[in-house]
């Protein structure tokens, strides 16, 4: 016999009080919340190194549709694998949408952008991704005012960038691509869009299977972007071992380990601490930049290094005021209800 509409409709209620009841997670060691932070830390600014040698012989939209499909691929047969239920056809629509905001706007702007920047100031200028998601949140209708601070912070990582880019009477000779820079800074909007996106889309609840989801739609656009666009660039013999190196740490290191510990640092630690990593990535990828890329740091790219470093940390800087836990329970039974509402559709339709 099908059940009834009332078993279903429990259902939902009973989920729903499972949710504002359930007892936090156990907080794991120490160690290991010091381990995913070196993690987010060092090896995803080793990526802006690694896709500057990669895209020395693989084009662009080829490079970030490879990484993105083949990462995106693996992550969601593990979760499916794991006993995830396989997302709603609508979920892909959203997920593709905010994909193609944060890796074809975001993600392959930047790799197109390191054909003619130094990574050391790609990551320097990506590090603006916090500054563009704090304005963006402000401009929607029911957004946070923006305070004091952070409109200090947006103010000072602006001038950061000019000093970046600036005329060389005021700061010394520069030889860095104008146009290239306005790629980049394209790049971290876009990437700050489609972080506030992927708040308010219909994903699927597990952050994971939509990570996948956005890796895949993302990467399948990518893919369509590299034959229509680059399939006369794209020469296999030509290929060298160091942009094939370059791919494999983006895919195994950049994608699926970094991400993921990302996504299990968002459980335990706050978002603000997490976020730390948008200003100890630059640091990171100047260095390397450096010591193994051959890249020439100057007096200019080290001063806009610490403005932008500086705006971010003022932007980031947690608030005084905590969040009561009656606001945290009713903004997780948000973040469920609609896969709750899609669980209870489906017993419904049986």
């Amino acid at each position: 016999m099908f059940p009834p509409r009332e078993d279903a409709a429990w259902k939902l209620r009973r989920s729903l009080l499972q949710v504002t009841t359930a007892p936090q997670p156990v907080r794991p060691s120490r160690l290991l919340v010091i381990l995913a932070f070196g993690v987010i830390y060092f090896i995803w600014g080793g990526t802006y190194l690694a896709i500057r040698f990669a895209v020395q012989t693989i084009p662009p939209f080829w490079l970030a549709g490879c990484r993105f499909l083949f990462a995106g691929s693996v992550l969601y047969l593990y979760v499916r694998v794991r006993g995830e239920p396989p997302p709603l056809r609508r979920r892909w629509l959203p997920a593709t949408v905010v994909g193609a905001l944060l890796l074809v706007g975001g993600n392959a702007a930047l790799v197109w952008a390191e054909q003619r920047v130094p990574s050391g100031v790609a990551a320097t200028i990506l590090a603006l991704i916090p500054l563009w998601m704090v304005l963006f949140d402000s401009l929607r209708p029911a957004g946070p005012r923006l305070t004091v601070r952070v409109v200090c912070g947006l103010f000072l990582g602006l001038a950061g960038v000019g000093i970046l880019v600036g005329p060389a009477q005021l700061w010394g000779a520069s030889r860095l691509d104008i146009f290239g820079s306005a790629v980049l800074m394209f790049s971290a909007m876009s990437w700050g869009a489609g972080s506030l996106a992927s708040r308010s889309a219909s994903l699927p609840r597990s952050p994971f299977l939509a990570a996948a989801m956005e890796m895949v739609g993302g990467g399948a656009i990518l893919i369509v972007l590299g034959l229509v666009a680059e399939s006369h660039q794209l020469h296999w013999q030509a290929i060298s071992f160091r942009s094939v190196a370059g791919l494999l740490y983006l895919i195994a290191f950049g994608s699926l380990l970094s991400f993921t510990a990302y996504i299990w640092l968002l459980r335990f630690v706050s978002a603000s601490r997490v976020a730390t990593y948008a200003y100890v990535n630059p640091v990171v990828a100047v260095f390397l930049g450096w010591a193994f890329g051959g890249e020439v740091v100057s007096a200019r790219a080290l001063l806009a290094t610490a403005v932008i470093v500086a705006a971010v940390a003022l932007i980031l800087s947690p608030s005084r005021q905590t969040e009561p836990s009656a606001e945290h329970s009713k903004n997780r039974v948000a973040e469920l209800l609609p896969s709750l509402q899609d669980e209870t559709e489906s017993n419904e339709g049986a």
